[in-house]
């Protein structure tokens, strides 16, 4: 085919949509019928509607194929254990007597049995649900959901494609369930999975799928001969069927590198590839196979990640490379839309001109119809699109909103002394250790109290005028005093405010320094049900006053027991936000490390001699290829140390880190340099414990005992037998006793009930200890 015939044919599509809907209506609902309030069918039927309204709003927008089988309930990994049957042995009698009820079960489980575990889709904010498999595995096809969901766009006289995770990705995001040997590789059972996806595929075809998508994301990251050998196999089976629909191989957030040869090889009609700048290897690497004949090729050319207007001029000139490369070039987004909020044009406080700099789901979609468009029939069927484009584009290169000197000469100025404490950890932990007075096995809470209704309320009615600022903090003030009375008769060690005053960990931050953006609708899925409106860092970073220490001075002059200072790391606040693209991620860092250093410091003046610096996003952030990742730990850790090395020997500095695979940055934790790290253990049964001590980690740990994303209660034994194995790993001298994470999600009666367990459990276990009083 030639260029032109390539370009003529372009189309629009993408990979995922926002699930939620424009006012979170699925959220209300699922969190509906988990209290009760609706049924089972008025969750479908909501589920349904806001299926058919995403995919009217894709093709009125000019998407010409739409995606199916991307909604999701809680987690499109978990859909796939259940469509491939890999259900947990101790969930099967709840999925054989609800099926609905036994997905929740899986997802967050019960006062009876554990949930799967939850860590982070590659290095997103996203949240998915571990497989468990083991040597005993058996799987078997239930296609139900895809199949329905297909015949639902197709009813609407659609062109729809269904979107799966492929099965190598699915097997190598698979963990050995409970009881498997550690070593044992989920990998191995490729060949009985693979005629479980051919029966799904088969299926698809039968319901009218003329193309189903296949997602590979696993493949961006270094894989070894064997895991690329069996890509090899697993398309090579998967194409040979004669009965199935045409397939599309798909990989995003990176350059697929080695696998890139090997999937272009397979037996299948087409790839999706990443071309934004993060992938733009992908292009050469194309060019050097020999390109795709014969076969269609998506181009992921608008960031699905961010929401920052695309540079259309720029899309286009590579689009129009590609067009020798392949049988027919398609317009999407680098990945599934899932990633960006809605709709920017529902944002009413963000001033028009800045507002022109941002594409979320919507204005996505419409930059890959213009895309498409311009590639079929050439710029001049969109010169006043691009002409917008450049405006947009050169309002945000010229704002001063963008720049500021006295920022820039800061953080110029910043050595390396500045990153390091005044004295080594040994030191430190003495002055602390006389300071403190804590006992063995201290208990503490991550920071997070649960944010009730009445919290919510006052917080609203603040914002409508319904209430003055003075009304507001009175409210603050109670909650804050009732948090401290709990923990104090709970009998913990040391002491946390509750977050009363906060709407989110990284917003509460970002709207009171200089250079960030708030949105009122930008709600991104972080995992289930729980959403987050990630700000926006739009320019240069600064505090221009005190964020915290009003609040948790108030906290510290209700009890002689030590209360934390709590502050958002730099990685996170970076990670959690849509971050600024036109200067080195390092750069910004240090810009919000500088500023939260003047936090820290000035809790420090004010009394405060524990303070928190969480980084959950540290490994989050980790770069998917091993060669990009030391220049990022290099900036991110000293980030980190910049806003903290300030400080006393005899101030103790925390930091938490929460669902994600610590094992890869332990290095990392301990180049923090930070007095006291707590982890999340409870669902990866304290495997974070083996880690840091196979590591030699010296400093003082707390890897989690309790759950929290889960309602159920754990009892005082399950949390002691946590805390023996993590004391396997780690003395007694340097464990702390302490949740998962933040309780913020959580209701009060669980929670009560929770850490009255925890600390009896802390006491037993304590007075297991030979060094005990």
């Amino acid at each position: 085919m030639t260029s032109k015939s390539a370009a003529a044919a372009a189309r629009a599509t993408v990979y995922g949509y926002p699930r939620q809907g424009r006012g979170r209506e699925l959220k209300k609902a699922i969190e509906g019928y988990w209290k009760g309030r609706v049924d089972a069918d008025a969750l479908r039927a909501t589920a349904a509607e806001l299926r058919r309204t995403s995919w009217r709003q894709l093709a009125e927008a000019g998407i010409q194929e739409v995606p199916t089988g991307d909604f999701s309930y809680y987690d499109h990994v978990l859909d796939t254990s259940v469509m491939v049957g890999a259900i947990p042995g101790r969930h099967r009698a709840a999925v054989e007597a609800d099926a609905l009820d036994g997905y929740f079960a899986m997802a967050r489980g019960t006062q009876d049995v554990a949930p799967l575990e939850m860590t982070k889709w590659f290095d997103t904010n996203y949240h998915y649900l571990v497989p468990e498999l083991g040597p005993d595995t058996v799987f078997t096809a239930d296609s139900a959901k895809q199949v329905a969901e297909l015949r639902e766009a197709l009813a609407l006289g659609l062109t729809a494609r269904p979107v799966l995770v492929g099965p190598v990705t699915y097997l190598l995001l698979a963990k050995p369930a409970p009881g498997v040997a550690a070593d044992f590789d989920p990998l191995t059972l490729l060949d009985r999975l693979l005629p479980v996806y051919a029966e799904v595929l088969s299926d698809l075809r039968a319901a009218g799928a003329e193309w189903v998508q296949l997602d590979e994301p696993a493949l961006v990251q270094d894989r070894t001969p064997a895991e690329l050998n069996a890509a090899m196999r697993a398309y090579r089976d998967l194409g040979a069927p004669t009965d199935r629909p045409k397939l599309l191989l798909a990989s995003y957030f990176d350059q697929l590198g080695d696998a890139l040869p090997v999937l272009a090889k397979a037996p299948v009609e087409g790839l999706a590839l990443d071309f934004t700048e993060a992938a733009a290897a992908n292009l050469d690497a194309l060019a050097a196979v020999g390109g795709l004949p014969g076969k269609r090729l998506i181009a992921g050319v608008v960031n699905g990640r961010n929401i920052w207007v695309n540079d259309l001029t720029k899309s286009l000139a590579t689009l129009g490379t590609l067009l020798g490369l392949a049988d027919r070039v398609d317009v999407a987004a680098s990945c599934s839309l899932l990633h960006v909020p809605l709709d920017a044009t529902a944002e009413r406080d963000i001033e028009p001109q800045i507002l022109r700099w941002l594409a979320f789901a919507r204005q996505k979609t419409a930059e890959i119809v213009t895309l498409a468009k311009g590639l079929a029939q050439g710029t001049g069927s969109i010169t006043g699109e691009l002409a917008a484009n450049r405006a947009a584009l050169a309002s945000r290169a010229n704002s001063p909103i963008t720049r500021d000197p006295a920022v820039r000469t800061r953080v110029g100025a910043v050595t390396d002394t500045d990153a390091r404490r005044s004295q080594p950890y040994g030191e430190r932990a003495a002055a602390q250790r006389a300071h403190l007075g804590l006992p063995l096995l201290p208990t503490t809470t991550i920071g997070s109290f649960p944010q009730t209704a009445e919290l919510r309320v006052a917080r609203a009615d603040l914002r409508a005028g319904r209430i003055d600022t003075a009304g507001y903090e009175e409210r603050i003030k109670a909650e804050i005093q009732e948090v401290i009375s709990f923990q104090e008769k709970t009998g913990l060690d040391v002491l946390v405010h509750g977050e009363a005053e906060r709407n989110d960990m990284v917003q509460y931050f970002a709207e009171q320094l200089t250079g960030y953006l708030a949105t009122q609708h930008g709600w991104v899925q972080s995992y289930g049900t729980r959403y987050v409106r990630p700000p926006i860092l739009a320019g240069d970073i600064s505090r221009p006053e005190p964020m915290t220490v009003r609040w948790t001075t108030y906290a510290q002059s209700l009890t002689p027991r030590p209360v934390k200072g709590m502050l958002t790391g730099p990685v996170t606040m970076l990670a959690w936000s849509f971050v600024r693209d036109d200067q080195p991620l390092g750069d910004t860092a240090r810009q919000v490390a500088l500023a939260l250093r003047d936090e820290v410091n000035d809790l420090e003046t004010a009394g405060t001699s524990v303070i928190q610096v969480d980084e959950p996003a540290l490994r989050e952030t980790l770069p998917l290829r091993a060669a990009d990742r030391p220049g990022y730990l290099a900036w991110a850790t000293e980030a980190f140390r910049l806003t903290t090395a300030g400080v006393r020997p005899d101030t103790q500095i925390h930091t938490h880190m929460c669902y994600a695979e610590f094992g890869d940055i332990v290095q990392a934790i301990d180049d923090l340099d930070a007095d006291v790290i707590s982890l999340e253990a409870a669902r990866s049964h304290m495997q974070v414990a083996r880690e840091l001590a196979a590591h030699g980690y010296p400093r003082e740990a707390g890897p989690g005992v309790y759950d929290i994303h889960s309602p159920r209660v754990p009892s005082a034994d399950e949390a002691a037998a946590l805390l023996r194995k993590g004391l396997e790993a780690i003395p007694a001298e340097r464990l702390w006793v302490n949740p998962d994470c933040g309780l913020k999600t959580r209701g009060w009666p669980e929670t009560r009930a929770s850490l009255d367990n925890l600390v009896a459990a802390a006491h037993a276990v304590r007075a297991e200890l030979p060094t005990a009083d």
